[in-house]
């Protein structure tokens, strides 16, 4: 095999590879001989097909495989014994190949860069630590409750006040034109509730059943439908019956009916969920300082074809926001060449700590073994609700998509690997100042 490299101009490089006709030929008979051990053809017994019958039949089939299984091997040969690393699939382009001409075929490729894992145990943390207050345990409560009130027909003859819930139908018009999803019927608007544009379920404050009233709006600016975001619009409303809500009352009587000992096994129950949201909140702010941190430290240049897989990730979710009017506001002003120069940094940003981690976790043996990975499929399967089992079916008979799941627990696995070598310090916050800290980009 001969090698000759044509191009290495910082993280591309690019070869040019010859094997010897003979070589393949050799390959190809031998292949034909095996071949002929079995074959039969009539008028002949078996393994006994002459060789000049074999090669006109199936010559050129065989020497098409031999072609691409050589192709192969030369490229893993090649990688090897230069010890190289690439990026992405390398590009393999054929120049020559055929019948008594040498193999020759281009080999594209980015390699990895050289990346030297800074000292881990130099990094220092906070790792914020907050508890959920008796008032977020009654709040959580009250929602329960909530959720489980009975709605109760009101047959008295009165206007509608907070807390009520007026049954509707409504017709909505921007500019005197009736637009799509501008109109339903038979719809539950409470008065004081949320779910609905700013200021039209407090605009039916003081209806009566049979009333008609017709209510002006603004749909908010980041409105979902972006063809309706930002407008004026007015809706005509017909309202058809008043309900009022009977909440379920905090006992251990409704407890018991949820599966609990008493109230107060309810409220431990309540606590600690909140405490687990609030344990998930502390994790996701100390990966993110783990990160900033980690990206501090290096600065090696990435592949760009990654780079370039990353960024067009970002920009598409980015077009995907704009187009619904869901785009950031400190996104809003700029100019999109300023809006590809930041998201193009963010892109390389993530590809270099994407191969710092997997570098940290391939020098220090970290895997993800199948009993993590089934159960990341199967908690992922839950999030199809009555079409779990139909979710399970897919990954069993789809390994591919199952390996989708396996890189977000490897990561996670190199961080908690990382943390027990960083300097990490408690801090005790509020529930408001842990939110609020997770929340920051």
């Amino acid at each position: 095999m001969q090698i000759n490299q044509t191009q290495s101009d910082g993280l591309k490089q690019a070869f040019t590879v010859t094997l010897p006709f003979a070589e393949l030929d050799q390959k190809r008979q031998a292949r034909l001989v095996e071949l002929g051990r079995t074959m039969r053809l009539p008028g002949f017994r078996p393994g006994k097909v002459p060789m000049s019958l074999l090669q006109k039949r199936y010559g050129s089939a065989v020497m098409a495989e031999v072609t691409d299984e050589s192709v192969n091997e030369a490229t893993r040969q090649l990688l090897s014994e230069r010890g190289i690393r690439p990026a992405m699939q390398p590009k393999v382009d054929l120049v020559s190949a055929g019948e008594d001409k040498d193999l020759e075929f281009t080999l594209e490729l980015e390699v990895l860069p050289e990346i030297s894992v800074p000292n881990l145990g130099e990094i220092t943390l906070t790792r914020l630590k907050a508890e959920p207050t008796d008032d977020a345990v009654t709040q959580g409560l009250d929602n329960l409750l909530k959720s489980r009130r009975k709605e109760i027909d009101v047959t008295e003859d009165r206007a509608a006040v907070a807390g009520d819930a007026v049954v509707v139908d409504f017709l909505g018009r921007i500019d005197g034109v009736a637009f799509e999803g501008g109109s339903a019927s038979d719809v539950s608007v409470e008065i004081g509730g949320t779910g609905f544009i700013p200021g039209f379920a407090e605009q039916l404050d003081g209806i009566k059943a049979g009333e008609n009233r017709t209510i002006k709006v603004t749909f908010p600016a980041e409105y979902g439908a972006a063809e309706l975001a930002g407008k004026d619009a007015e809706f005509d409303i017909t309202a058809k019956g008043l309900k009022t809500f009977e909440t379920a009352t905090a006992d251990d009587a409704l407890a018991t009916e949820l599966g609990f000992e008493d109230l107060e096994d309810l409220k431990k129950f309540i606590r600690d969920r909140l405490q687990r949201e609030l344990d998930s909140e502390a994790r996701q702010n100390l990966k993110r300082q783990l990160l900033d941190a980690l990206a501090e430290r290096i600065s090696f240049d990435v592949p760009p074809t990654l780079s370039a897989s990353e960024f067009k990730q970002i920009w598409d979710r980015l077009e995907e926001e704009r187009k619904a009017g869901r785009l950031d506001e400190a996104d809003k002003d700029k100019d999109e060449d300023t809006l590809r120069t930041e998201y193009q940094a963010i892109a390389d940003r993530r590809v270099r700590l994407g191969l710092l981690l997997a570098e940290i976790g391939q020098k220090n043996g970290i895997t993800v073994t199948n009993d993590e990975l089934n159960r990341a499929i199967f908690q992922h399967s839950m999030m199809y609700g009555a079409r779990q089992k139909e979710a399970l079916d897919m990954f069993r008979k789809n390994p591919q998509a199952a390996e989708f799941l396996r890189g977000p627990i490897f990561e996670e696995k190199v961080v908690d690997y990382v943390l027990e070598l960083a300097k990490v310090e408690d801090k005790a916050v509020s529930q408001e100042e842990l939110t609020a800290a997770a929340s920051e980009e």
